[in-house]
C-alpha cells in the first residue's frame, strides 16, 4: 500500500473523482486487493492490477454516469478544434497543473481515462487496456480522440 497508494489516488483524481470519491475508491481498492491477492497472476504489473481494481471501485460509485456518449463528433471536427496545422503557441498553457486538470474535466469519461492512464500515469497500451477492460485498438482510439479534444479545450474550443 505504501508503494502504490499515491499513484492510485492520483490516477483516480485524474479520472475525475472528487477527493472524497478518490479516497473511498482507494480504500476499497486496497481492501479488495488484499482479499483477492491470490487472484493476481503477475500480468503486466501490480500497479496496473491495482489501477483496474481502483477504476472498477470508482465506476461502482458512479454507475449512473456510465454509458454511451451523448453525441459523436468526427475526427475531422475534433482535429480542426485542436488546431491541426496551426502554430503551437498554446503549448505553454499545459505546464500549469490547474489548467490541465480543468481541461481534463471537459473530456468524456472514456477519453479522459485513456489520456490519464497513458499520458499522465505512463502505462503501456496493454496495461491501459487491461485497466479499462477494453482492447488495445479501443485504447488507441480513445487516446487519439481524447488528445484531440484536450487540445481543443486548451485552445479555447468547446471540446
Amino acid at each position: 500500500m505504501d508503494r502504490y497508494a499515491a499513484s492510485v489516488h492520483g490516477m483516480l483524481e485524474g479520472m475525475g473523482a472528487s477527493p472524497d470519491d478518490a479516497e473511498d475508491a482507494l480504500q476499497e481498492c486496497f481492501v479488495a486487493a488484499w482479499r483477492r491477492a491470490e487472484a493476481f497472476d503477475g500480468g503486466p504489473s501490480a500497479r496496473a492490477w491495482l489501477f483496474t481494481i481502483a477504476r472498477n471501485a470508482l465506476r461502482r460509485q458512479h454507475r449512473r454516469r456510465v454509458g454511451e456518449p451523448a453525441s459523436f463528433e468526427s475526427l475531422e471536427s475534433l482535429g480542426a478544434a485542436a488546431g491541426w496545422g496551426a502554430a503551437s503557441d498554446f503549448s505553454h498553457r499545459l505546464d500549469v497543473h490547474d489548467e490541465l486538470s480543468w481541461a481534463l474535466d471537459h473530456l468524456p469519461d472514456d477519453e479522459r481515462q485513456a489520456v490519464v492512464l497513458r499520458d499522465l500515469e505512463g502505462l503501456s497500451g496493454a496495461e491501459a487496456a487491461q485497466v479499462l477492460s477494453i482492447s488495445l485498438p479501443a485504447v488507441k482510439s480513445r487516446l487519439h480522440r481524447g488528445r484531440l479534444r484536450l487540445m481543443a479545450v486548451v485552445r479555447g474550443g468547446e471540446g
